[in-house]
């Protein structure tokens, strides 16, 4: 496909930065990312606990690494393999990424690793372990993840304002991610204060997208009435129009310009959890409908592929926000509360990743037994 003919390339020309939620060392070695990046202007990517769960335990990529590690330390802990794993492999993609970085002067060209998934009330072991992970990586395009929980608010609005590009996740609601747009503008404002440079601190809000209608279309399929009927698959969408709003009055806004003068970027939102999980819509239709400028979307492989296929790019998401806060409103006179959805969809996004984790380091255990 001629590159001028690929809707991915499409998407960027209209302002928003597609990355890759997805890592594997054979992707980097074998030149698969270079070329995501050369052929279809992928700009950074993603990572999470349930991703290297796949590709560490799943694959034999990794043993070889595995048993180096453990050669030089037999008593290092299960959880310090997959640390160096994992700091090996965003420390190769991001080296990959890096031209797309300096291009970019910073917006784009990041890849983000997590903090451990049991660390999501931790307000200090989120920070002790995110700067950890900022120090062994030393680089400029790396984005450390940090669960939008409560606690997750109060360690990103410090590790902001002690320099350090943090992706926070697993967001849900438009008023968390209310909280967590201001924790970095407070962040860079007490940076600012205490005379430390803005430049080259980067920052995603990950808000999560399909996970919205899966929980909220059961309930409204429960309901039955042509009510609820016609809100079905509208509210993620109509949510992440409602913060995308937000995030426009708030970054384009006088709030935010003494800052930005002062060389600070803005925090764009990133649209998560876009693939489609009901059968019934379009394999493409998140990406479709949340398509604007000044955002991210972060993309697994498989809908990658769909959007490469038979994508049509087309701005559509500063569109309809007296809409969205219709159907919002709607939903809410059904007495379905949003507000609890998200509160759940939260609760098990961390739950979810926790086991995810819990069972990598198992996996990790039974290969090291298998190589000692």
């Amino acid at each position: 496909m001629p590159k001028t003919e690929n809707p991915l390339v499409g998407v960027k020309a209209l302002g928003q930065s597609i990355w890759i939620d997805f890592i594997q060392r054979s992707m980097m070695a074998s030149g698969a990312l270079q070329r995501l990046i050369s052929d279809d202007d992928i700009c950074g990517l993603t990572s999470n606990p349930s991703i290297f769960e796949k590709a560490i335990a799943e694959t034999d990529e990794y043993d070889a690494a595995l048993e180096e590690l453990i050669a030089e330390d037999r008593h290092t802990s299960d959880y310090d393999l997959y640390t160096a794993l994992a700091v090996q492999d965003i420390a190769a993609a991001a080296d990959i990424f890096s031209p797309v970085h300096q291009a970019s002067r910073g917006d784009d060209g990041m890849v983000s690793l997590e903090v451990s998934p049991s660390l999501a009330d931790d307000v200090e072991g989120t920070i002790k372990e995110a700067i950890s992970l900022h120090e062994r990586l030393n680089r400029p395009n790396v984005m450390i993840k940090v669960p939008g929980t409560k606690a997750g608010v109060e360690a990103f609005r410090r590790l902001t304002a002690m320099g350090i590009s943090v992706n926070v996740t697993l967001l849900f609601s438009v008023s968390r991610y209310q909280d967590i747009a201001q924790a970095y503008v407070n962040g860079l404002a007490e940076r600012h204060a205490a005379g430390q440079p803005l430049a080259g601190i980067s920052s995603v809000a990950s808000f999560f997208i399909s996970r919205v209608d899966t929980a909220v279309d059961k309930v409204l399929a429960d309901k039955g009435t042509d009510a609820a009927n016609a809100l079905m698959g509208k509210i993620a969408v109509a949510n992440a129009k409602l913060a995308y709003a937000y995030y426009d009055e708030l970054f384009n806004g006088e709030a935010f310009a003494a800052l930005k003068a002062a060389g600070a970027l803005p925090q764009r939102l990133l649209w998560a959890s876009t693939s489609t999980k009901n059968p019934d819509y379009s394999d493409v239709y998140y990406i479709e409908e949340l398509l604007g400028p000044d955002t991210v979307n972060t993309v697994p492989p498989a809908t990658l592929d769909a959007y490469r296929d038979h994508g049509q790019p087309e701005s559509r998401l500063g569109q309809g926000v007296p809409t969205a806060q219709r159907q919002v409103d709607a939903l809410n006179s059904l007495g379905v509360d949003l507000d609890a959805v998200t509160d759940q969809l939260e609760k098990e996004g961390v739950e979810q990743f926790v086991q995810a984790f819990d069972r990598l380091l198992a996996a990790l255990a039974v290969k090291r037994r298998a190589l000692t």
